[in-house]
């Protein structure tokens, strides 16, 4: 600086609140940026030897997170953080069921009917424990694969048990269906006993909704990429 005093304010001042340069730079090419942020948002000014002009600090600096205050930026940083932990949530879920479902520990299946509702509604996903890991009891809802008089499959039905044995076969009816299953399964039929039921989830994992949630998530992630963008 020289000897020469020269008092420029840099901002409007407010009561009992000053702001001001003084004196005066050697070199005619110094520069000087000044930022002022709070939660209220920011001021910066460009100082030079014969200006002070207000600006924006993005436009020569890029700041720290931390430093960031403005409420739509806070906004926004919660909406990723809430995204982030759904999404880790999620992978956590899937990577745990997807290495217990292939280690044989426990077996999904989608129930495509509402032949047990209300306990299991059409769209819902069963958890099921395998057997022999698992033994059928009396009142448990099972997985039992249904054949024809010459063996034939027909398909795997989600019913509740409620008579018979592993021996004879066992009487199973859906809560919702007027009278038994014509099968009777045995044991080896049953390939696991219901001990969890996911709502619902089934419904989205159909072709039809995969082809509106695909276009949906990657609009969705551009909505995240573009407020990650302002930020």
């Amino acid at each position: 600086m020289t000897s020469e005093v020269n008092r420029r304010p840099l901002f409007e001042a407010t009561e009992n609140e000053e702001m001001w340069i003084e004196g005066q730079s050697q070199f005619t090419d110094s520069k000087v940026l000044v930022t002022v942020s709070n939660a209220l948002g920011e001021r910066t000014v460009l100082i030079t030897p014969n200006d002070i002009a207000p600006t924006k600090s993005k436009l020569f600096v890029q700041a720290p997170p931390e430093r960031i205050a403005t409420p739509a930026q806070a906004r926004n940083r919660k909406i990723s953080s809430i995204v982030k932990f759904i999404g880790y949530a999620l992978s956590a879920v899937l990577i745990t069921f997807s290495v217990l479902s292939a280690s044989g520990f426990i077996k999904a299946r989608i129930v495509l009917t509402g032949s047990m509702e209300p306990t299991i509604k059409a769209g819902d996903i069963v958890i099921l424990a395998p057997t022999p890991r698992a033994q059928p009891q009396l009142g448990d809802i099972v997985a039992y694969t249904a054949r024809r008089f010459d063996g034939e499959v027909v398909g795997v039905f989600t019913h509740r048990i409620i008579g018979g044995d592993p021996v004879n076969g066992f009487l199973m009816k859906g809560d919702a269906n007027p009278s038994p299953d014509v099968q009777r399964p045995k044991f080896e039929d049953i390939s696991g006993v219901v001990f969890f039921v996911v709502p619902f989830v089934g419904k989205l994992l159909a072709p039809k909704m995969m082809m509106i949630l695909i276009p949906v998530a990657v609009g969705i992630w551009l909505i995240i990429d573009t407020l990650k963008g302002d930020s």
